[in-house]
């Protein structure tokens, strides 16, 4: 899925790198438990290439390389809403993993990560 590298230097403010690592784990969670629940072949390609090129921009390029190379071993899934949300939570906890942090229980996504923004689109 990823066929260049990260674009961003390192990120060496440990604080702004953590606060940064929490807001785009609620920003994906969100994204994915509000992708379509039957996505049609359009919405399954944009989730696609969002994922590989927020692999390039993100803003921590250390923390880039590691988001590619987990995509190249656990590339995204697509076919549903269910699909999308359970293969970031094993994404997340892949990262939760290496960081030696405590993994995350992906029956709790809806509880964790509810906007309040209703099924309407």
């Amino acid at each position: 899925i990823v066929s260049q590298g990260a674009i961003m230097p390192k990120m060496t403010n440990a604080t702004a790198k953590a606060e940064l690592g929490r807001a785009t784990w609620r920003f994906l969670h969100t994204m994915t438990l509000r992708f379509p629940e039957k996505p049609t072949q359009s919405d399954r390609e944009t989730l696609l290439r969002f994922m590989n090129d927020f692999s390039r921009l993100y803003p921590c390029g250390e923390c880039a390389e590691h988001f590619q190379q987990l995509l190249k071993e656990l590339p995204p899934q697509t076919a549903s809403r269910m699909n999308a949300a359970l293969w970031l939570c094993a994404a997340h906890n892949k990262v939760n993993e290496r960081l030696g942090k405590p993994e995350f229980p992906c029956d709790k996504l809806d509880e964790t990560y509810d906007c309040g923004c209703g099924d309407d689109t």
